[in-house]
């Protein structure tokens, strides 16, 4: 098999998280929450397989036909945005007002972030929270807090997506690599459990989100704040 087959191959596993979208937005119209987020979850998986692969076979040089970074950007829009943002708003998270002063913040502001081209820093994390919004929403369903709480959380992370804090990627950026990865896998474990079990208030799973997507928000923040050992 050629390196040509095998990057055309490697854009063909990124669109099929256009699938894994409608088929979580299928389930988020019939409000069959758990499902939605297990095909997310799928989506997820192979946003975190596709981009690795992707410069493994050199998709710009093997399949230049087929922009891989645009078609990342648009199932990450739908997977990481829209479909998460419509089941916030379906849901009974955010009830009445606040429930459309949150999809208007979300939709909005992830829209102008993913057009930023400053959104990546020089270690390949992100400048700004990066629009994860499917990893807050799956949380917030888990343990189902107060929507004031909800609401507060939607909004601060709004403003974060457009200040100076950096957000690691797990995958690429170097630096405690060792710690952020597995904790990614983690996350990724802990996510399909709690929408397998239909987010009972009582499994484990709850906890381990908080701690990976505690871990997972912050250790860019605390990279910015603990200075790098220089090795002699």
């Amino acid at each position: 098999m050629t390196r040509e087959y095998k990057a055309l191959l490697v854009h063909l596993l990124t669109a099929t998280g256009a699938v894994f979208a409608m088929l979580a937005m299928l389930a988020a119209v019939q409000e069959n929450w758990s499902l939605m987020y297990l095909w997310l979850v799928v989506a997820f998986a192979v946003d975190g397989i596709d981009g690795p692969l992707a410069r493994k076979y050199d998709v710009k040089t093997n399949a230049p036909k087929f922009d891989g970074v645009l078609l990342d950007l648009i199932i990450d829009y739908l997977t990481y945005v829209f479909i998460p943002a419509f089941a916030l708003f379906s849901s009974d998270l955010l009830p009445g007002w606040t429930g459309w002063a949150a999809i208007i913040l979300i939709t909005f502001a992830s829209a102008m972030y993913f057009a930023y081209s400053g959104m990546k820093t020089k270690d390949n994390s992100f400048s700004g929270f990066p629009g994860c919004w499917n990893m807050l929403v799956l949380v917030l369903f888990a343990i189902q807090p107060n929507f004031y709480v909800s609401l507060t959380l939607v909004a601060v992370l709004t403003v974060a997506m457009f200040l100076p804090l950096k957000f690691i990627h797990p995958v690429r950026t170097a630096r405690w690599r060792a710690v952020s990865l597995p904790m990614a896998f983690a996350w990724t474990f802990f996510g399909g459990w709690a929408a397998w079990v239909d987010f009972h208030p009582e499994s484990w799973a709850h906890w381990g989100l908080v701690v990976t997507s505690v871990y997972l928000a912050l250790a860019g923040i605390a990279q910015q704040i603990v200075p790098e050992r220089n090795n002699i």
